[in-house]
């Protein structure tokens, strides 16, 4: 049974507008003015977490070595499902993963407080990809979500940007130009998850979900893996709750979905309030990603 204090008319009349823009796997767009006071914010927590000596990046490579490692070089693939990104997992039975994606900046640093009431009502373990911008505009929350041992909070850029090495855009939205760029729009939000949690992000989900193949590299290199999706749930928060259940209902043993946590306005809410008791009632346990 759903917790009292989360009522399915509040999630149908959250869900009854639709969010504009593209049908996508990603959201919003980066704003140059929010970077550069994000990169000045990651200098100095970049000094802080030296004095403390965190463990920042499991294969021991600097950012800047692996920045320099892939200069030159030049992509041939580009997508959001090519060798390196994670799009399912190996399943004991029946599992599933969910994942929910805050992108943060103009328009995108709301909070669906309905969905997470909801994953915490039915206590649905689920991966929360946070943007540099989203935990600026919710830190206290932002706490809250990496205190609660049902979530784990995994890297979604620094300012939201396709990851690529040479600019390759993606629903109008422009990609990290170089190496550096990519290693930037990684390791910022790491620091910043570092600094928020005491730990290291496992996962990296890149804005809009793309990157070719050598910011694939550039990911693992620095310690983290990037996470696509085997179903795009929401359509980039722009789906309708019919849409998102349909979506939903289609999930495999092992699969990975794609959806997103901050339009409390959009259909993603109410498909999932749908979606997920039914998920369950057919046999699917939900786990967070292994």
């Amino acid at each position: 049974m759903l917790d009292a204090g989360l009522s399915r008319r509040r999630l149908l009349t959250a869900g009854a507008a639709l969010a504009a823009g593209f049908v996508t796997a990603g959201c919003g767009s980066a704003t140059g003015n929010a970077d550069d006071r994000l990169a000045e914010t990651s200098q100095s927590r970049t000094a802080s977490l030296a004095a403390t000596k965190l463990p920042l990046n499991k294969t021991g490579m600097a950012p800047d070595a692996v920045a320099a490692k892939y200069a030159g070089k030049k992509p041939q693939q580009w997508g959001t499902d090519i060798p390196g990104i994670i799009t399912n997992f190996n399943a004991t039975g029946k599992q599933f993963a969910v994942t929910f994606d805050a992108c943060g900046g103009p328009g995108n640093n709301d909070i669906d407080e309905n969905l997470l009431s909801l994953l915490i009502a039915q206590q649905i373990p689920a991966t929360l990809f946070v943007n540099s911008r989203w935990i600026e505009a919710n830190q206290a929350r932002a706490a809250q979500l990496a205190a609660n041992p049902l979530f784990e909070l995994g890297n979604h850029g620094t300012a939201h940007r396709p990851l690529s090495v040479n600019g390759r855009a993606v629903y109008g939205i422009s990609g990290t130009q170089s190496p550096q760029e990519a290693v930037d729009e990684v390791w910022g939000n790491h620091e910043r998850l570092v600094a928020l949690t005491g730990r290291a992000p496992r996962f990296f989900r890149t804005g809009t979900a793309h990157y070719d193949e050598l910011a694939v590299s550039i990911v693992q290199d620095l310690g983290e893996t990037p996470v696509g999706f085997s179903i795009n749930a929401d359509l980039g928060a722009t789906a309708t709750a019919a849409q998102v259940q349909a979506n939903m209902m289609k999930a495999q043993s092992g699969g990975i979905s794609l959806a997103h946590m901050h339009r409390p306005k959009s259909g993603t809410g109410p498909g999932m309030y749908n979606s997920i008791p039914a998920l369950r009632s057919s046999g699917f346990a939900f786990v967070r990603l292994p």
